[in-house]
């Protein structure tokens, strides 16, 4: 599985620690290679000390957020690193939200510093808070190259030379970032992290997949997304790898890659090599260098896993299980296991966590039945920002989290989920809360209520079906309400399919029955 000594000899556990060590270990070793720009392990040091000296002078204080809003690229690792130096708080921002969707995560954060760009798929995310109020935000930098603009601050004039600061003591147990998930009420809440447990985490993961300095990394997730960021870039520099941040999801261009590049590392959901499956690319183009895979979803079919080895030549392949509030790994499959045991479950505890199943009354229960899977070890969440209530709620007096995720424990520890609590469905790898997506569409005129519900989809595995209810007198057809959807939500959230009821079926305390809505879709 590897095992790679040379991170036990940092001093203290943390991002900025990690990265100094680092470029001592590994100098002129390319880390980050993106648009044919290389940055070296030296370069990532050395810029990211430069840019961090600025955003002291900006007034940045211990513990200070700052977000970064842009797609997969090498500015969003000097700009991570550089918040981590200045002993700020990286807020990771999806995306694929709209104006609305982040200007609640930057005031419930409270940011004061928002790193993103002008060009991405034609979007200007800064003209897209333009009508926000924002009462927290100091300063917006732009990660575009050769943005000369007055507009916003540029990141390039950061990276030239450091000014004189004074840099903070960071220690392991700091805040090193907040990751905002979805809720059942429909709120975005934020998920703390330290710099502790980010390095703790995936020094396990990296080194027990065998991710190590030969590989040649491609991360396809999103750095807004924990696996992006921490499974993503973090492990890369962790392991001494070469990353290549992929902006857009292109299976044929993804091919292209891994044939240029000799890629050898392509985690992703189940969608992606299902894609590169059925592109014609693969049978002329060479994909050997492929070595190791990684994936997860409630449910992956056998041929997927069987495919990934026999087709694609992966070495390795392994499915795992975790959540935002565990630092993104809970469980994780061996190498070693067959292509049902990997397909059909998640693996078992990583070491020094627990898990465990229980029943509605919060008993244990036995191997073999289901019941909501509890999470305790150094990987959970020191709680949401600003939000005593809904920690209080997800982790117990015993320091259990309960992550409403239902499965079954079998008698060698390994974990099959087989339902998901409180509604949640995933689109394309992205986790979709009903109530966050009934909440935005009930902010539309002429909805009374609506209703949100997941069904499956050949291609992005689910996708949202809505039903709504319109006000008296109120006139709103299909087409309309996409249209406003995209306007105000992130695309995978918006309905595929779109229902208009005269009521929708509730029980006696007025609770709306999704099953019944289920049972007729």
């Amino acid at each position: 599985m590897g095992e790679d000594t040379k991170l036990k000899s940092l001093t203290k556990l943390t991002i900025p620690d990690l990265i100094k060590h680092q470029a001592k270990n590994y100098s002129s070793k390319p880390a980050l290679i993106s648009d044919d720009e290389t940055l070296t392990f030296s370069d990532l040091d050395k810029l990211s000390t430069n840019i961090a000296s600025h955003i002291i002078n900006l007034g940045i204080l211990p513990g200070d957020r700052i977000a970064i809003w842009a797609p997969n690229m090498n500015e969003w690792v000097l700009a991570g690193i550089s918040i981590h130096k200045a002993g700020g708080v990286l807020v990771p921002i999806n995306t694929r939200m709209k104006g609305k969707e982040a200007a609640y995560i930057l005031n419930n954060a409270e940011a004061k510093i928002l790193f993103s760009v002008k060009t991405f798929l034609g979007t200007n995310y800064f003209k897209l808070l333009e009508n926000e109020e924002l009462p927290h935000l100091q300063h917006q930098i732009s990660l575009d190259k050769n943005d000369l603009s007055d507009q916003v601050k540029s990141i390039e004039s950061l990276k030239e030379h450091a000014s004189e600061a004074k840099f903070p003591e960071i220690k392991e147990s700091d805040m090193a970032d907040i990751i905002f998930t979805s809720g059942t009420t429909g709120k975005p809440k934020g998920v703390i992290s330290t710099h502790v447990q980010n390095i703790k985490v995936f020094d396990y993961w990296s080194s027990y997949i065998g991710l190590n300095e030969k590989d040649q990394y491609l991360i396809v997730n999103p750095f807004f997304h924990t696996f992006g960021y921490k499974a993503g870039w973090l492990a890369s520099i962790m392991r001494g790898a070469t990353a290549y941040p992929c902006p857009v999801f292109d299976a044929d261009k993804i091919i292209e890659m891994i044939n240029k590049e000799k890629i050898s590392m392509l985690p992703g959901p189940p969608t992606l090599y299902q894609s590169i499956l059925t592109s014609n690319l693969i049978e002329i183009m060479d994909i050997s260098s492929l070595r190791l895979g990684v994936t997860g979803a409630a449910s992956i079919p056998v041929q997927l896993i069987k495919d990934m080895k026999e087709k694609l030549g992966f070495d390795t392949v392994i499915t795992a299980y975790g959540l935002t509030e565990s630092t993104g790994v809970v469980t994780m499959c061996t190498p070693d296991d067959d292509y049902e045991t990997i397909a059909t479950t998640s693996g078992c505890a990583i070491a020094d966590v627990e898990v465990k199943c229980v029943n509605q009354d919060g008993q244990d229960i036995p191997a073999g039945e289901p019941g909501e899977i509890l999470v305790r070890g150094y990987n959970i969440t020191q709680g949401y920002f600003n939000n005593p209530e809904a920690t209080q709620e997800a982790i117990d007096d015993d320091g259990w989290l309960h992550t409403g995720d239902i499965g079954v424990l079998d008698e060698n520890g390994y974990i099959k989920i087989t339902d998901r609590c409180k509604d949640m469905f995933i689109v394309g790898g992205f986790n979709a809360y009903p109530a966050e997506i009934e909440n935005i569409l009930c902010d539309h005129p002429s909805i009374s209520q609506a209703a949100v519900i997941g069904i499956e989809d050949e291609r992005m595995g689910e996708v949202a079906k809505a039903f709504v209810v319109l006000k008296p007198d109120q006139d709103l057809n299909f087409d309309s309400l996409i249209k406003w959807s995209k306007e105000n939500m992130a695309n995978y959230k918006v309905p595929r399919i779109v229902e208009f009821v005269q009521e929708l079926p509730t029980n006696a305390a007025g609770k709306i029955m999704k099953y019944l809505l289920k049972d007729g879709s």
